[in-house]
């Protein structure tokens, strides 16, 4: 099968959207089939990429980090090794596909759970760290100023947020690409249902400080911020 024909599988060709790909209920239950596609959207620079992302989060040895949104749990491993020895991470998805994914090829220091970024299930300042990748895009628009208070809520006071998404794709392959992984939440130009400009007004408003943004090739834009 050439990549066009996978790609188009993936997504859910013929009139079937997403409803038929990746997607079911707008979360992400194939979990395989993410990985390949992310891979290739990442250029073979996917394990670097979510390195580089834990390193920026601030996480330090012995931490308590939320991953909110975690999907396979690439940046819930990558947090491990940040906070390891002592440290623990929780990773938190809608998909009880992911979770199970996920779960399995954790370390002992990580635990998963099912859950919505808008309504997370833990007592306040729980978490020293959060961090979301690759995520917020499929948190409905309306729920997302919601997902930011809550992530705030459940951070310490001086807790750090480093929250990630994707840059705008250019070329076809790209757009395609990020179609496959976005789903729902991409627009028909190949833009992310969202931007960092406005991830960064949902993120001061919800009362954090912002510390810093940048990007990583190839494909991505990151935020970090603090709870005063």
């Amino acid at each position: 099968m050439g990549l066009g024909r996978f790609l188009l599988t993936a997504r859910g060709a013929g009139g079937g959207g997403h409803r038929h790909g990746l997607f079911r209920g707008g979360t992400i239950d194939h979990p395989r089939t993410y990985e390949v596609i992310s891979t290739l959207a990442f250029a073979g620079k996917r394990g670097g990429s979510f390195a580089r992302l834990a390193a920026l989060s601030g996480a330090r040895p012995g931490d308590r980090v939320l991953d909110v949104g975690c999907g396979t749990g690439c940046l819930t491993r990558a947090m491990a090794a940040r906070i390891a020895p002592d440290g623990r991470v929780t990773g938190l998805d809608l998909s009880p596909a992911m979770i199970a994914y996920a779960g399995a090829r954790g370390p002992a220091s990580c635990s998963y759970v099912l859950g919505a970024a808008q309504d997370l299930a833990f007592d306040d300042g729980s978490f020293d760290v959060v961090v979301s990748s690759y995520a917020v895009h499929h948190v409905p628009a309306e729920a997302r100023r919601a997902a930011f208070a809550q992530m705030r809520r459940v951070l310490r006071p001086g807790g750090r947020l480093m929250v990630a998404d994707f840059r705008p794709p250019r070329g076809g392959l790209g757009r395609r690409l990020a179609d496959a992984l976005a789903g729902p939440a991409i627009a028909g130009d190949g833009t992310p249902g969202t931007d960092i400009d406005a991830l960064a007004g949902m993120v001061a408003g919800a009362g954090f400080t912002i510390e810093a943004e940048g990007r990583l090739r190839p494909v991505t834009r990151y935020i970090r911020a603090v709870r005063p």
